[in-house]
């Protein structure tokens, strides 16, 4: 366990902290794994989707209709996802369904998910520290196996798969440019961190030796990568993904 965890916390990238995940999953019947994160839900919507981190090991075939074509919206353990925290059996979906209580939307999400071979699992939905962040990830179990047959593995390994998971998800959203749409450029992050120092226009031109209006242009691309509109909500956003006053390739901070 201590060896997997050093290894976690060794990674480099987002990539290599989940390929070590999947494997680790694989090895208690979790052979395909669904992870988000996002740090722009609002009390109605998850956000933008291009402004959350999706991690799947899913087939694109599914992934394309389950995440891209929406259908996640309806799935039942995602809205569960969205309004607890810790982890779930799937065994609450069967239960929910044989009292009647899922909608047509959401017995379509079960029907998907079973011509997928997708029958057994469990949920977990991290606490984040921002009211706004939301962090979860659904394990689907190997065909093989069924919900009972989770439940005995849950109930046996459930303390180490939360820490797993757990630290799995804090590695990831903390990671620089975890959920940046468009990354910035080292001039981008440099003028952005400027303006958050409190320098005007023309105090970062001076300590950057560019004109003005290259600042300026700087601020503008970095607005447009991050689709925001004005200067101190791209100072606001970049902060938020991690994508400004950090090192980066080794590189010092201002």
């Amino acid at each position: 366990m201590l060896t997997h965890l050093e290894r976690l916390l060794e990674a480099p990238t987002i990539q290599e902290i989940w390929a070590l995940h999947c494997d680790k999953m694989a090895e208690y019947g979790f052979d395909r794994l669904l992870y988000g994160f996002t740090q722009f839900r609002t009390p109605n919507s998850f956000g933008n989707l291009e402004d959350t981190v999706v991690l799947s090991n899913h087939s694109e075939s599914y992934l394309d209709t389950f995440i891209r074509g929406g259908m996640f919206h309806d799935a039942p353990m995602v809205r569960w996802a969205a309004t607890h925290e810790g982890a779930a059996s799937w065994r609450w979906v069967d239960e929910q369904a044989r009292a009647g209580k899922l909608n047509e939307a959401e017995l379509k999400v079960l029907e998907f998910n079973l011509r997928h071979g997708i029958r057994a699992g469990y949920s977990i939905s991290f606490r984040d520290v921002s009211v706004r962040a939301k962090g979860a990830i659904g394990l689907a179990a190997s065909e093989s196996l069924r919900q009972h047959d989770v439940d005995v593995i849950w109930e046996r390994h459930g303390r180490e798969l939360m820490v797993f998971n757990t630290m799995t998800h804090l590695r990831i959203s903390s990671m620089p440019l975890a959920t940046a749409r468009r990354p910035l450029t080292s001039r981008q992050r440099e003028v952005l961190e400027w303006v958050g120092d409190g320098k005007t226009t023309a105090d970062i031109a001076t300590i950057m030796g560019l004109t003005p209006a290259t600042v300026e242009k700087h601020l503008r691309l970095a607005r447009e990568a991050l689709d925001v509109d004005t200067t101190a909500q791209a100072v606001l956003k970049a902060s938020v993904q991690n994508q400004i006053f950090i090192s980066v390739a080794g590189a010092p901070l201002h």
